[in-house]
């Protein structure tokens, strides 16, 4: 089990261990119903991570669409935000922002959060003129900086919930035998059927849940 991992990888386990987490919490706390976590490290602090979280909801209305990209931007935060939770529980916004550019390979919700900010602005300012570029870049950066608040006081909220149940999946990672060569991979599957019989994630209030299926992973 994990207790024999080397110290090395299991402290960069438990910090993948943290974002997926913190975009599985913060997705149930916005309402978004989840399924379940990946997580594989080898020796070598390689790494792949992934919660499912359902995507599909009914939006009868503009303003539903609206709130439906404000609370997927916030899951998307959510991951490089809750890898860098500190001894205290906060969240260190020049660590998160370097993950989000690229460090430990986050460079998906980096390019998934532009493009559903720049829809979320051209909804929120339709008459925007193409050649108002110093405008359109005072817009964005507001959305991302509002956004960007409400998400990090979510993630520091949940902090204690989102360490807890990090810690459990790296408890729960086991050590791969290949065939013909010495194993080097960590890894755990939880499916969303075992996280729901958790008190930590029996506990995680939402403001609501999308109906239908339809599910993606978060890396």
């Amino acid at each position: 089990m994990s207790s024999k991992m080397p110290p090395a990888v299991r402290a960069h386990a438990l910090q993948i261990a943290h974002h997926e987490m913190g975009h599985y919490v913060v997705a149930r706390t916005l309402g978004f119903a989840t399924g379940g976590i990946t997580l594989t490290v080898t020796m070598d602090l390689r790494h792949k991570g992934g919660a499912s979280i359902n995507l599909v909801q009914p939006i009868p209305s503009m303003e539903a669409m609206k709130a439906y990209l404000e609370a997927r931007i916030m899951v998307l935060f959510a991951g490089a935000m809750a890898q860098t939770l500190s001894c205290d529980l906060r969240v260190d916004k020049a660590k998160a922002t370097a993950i989000l550019n690229g460090a430990f390979g986050a460079e998906r919700d980096d390019a998934k959060l532009r493009e559903l900010r720049q829809l979320l602005r051209n909804i929120l300012y339709p008459e925007t003129n193409l050649t108002s570029t110093d405008r359109i870049t005072t817009e964005l950066k507001a959305i991302n900086d509002r956004l960007w608040l409400r998400a990090q006081d979510i993630v520091e909220a949940s902090a204690h919930t989102v360490t807890e149940l990090g810690a459990m999946l790296v408890d729960r990672m086991v050590l791969v035998e290949q065939w013909g060569r010495p194993a080097d991979t960590y890894e755990v599957v939880i499916t969303g059927e075992m996280l729901e019989r958790l008190q930590a994630v029996q506990d995680i209030a939402p403001v609501g849940r999308p109906e239908n299926s339809g599910r993606v992973f978060e890396g």
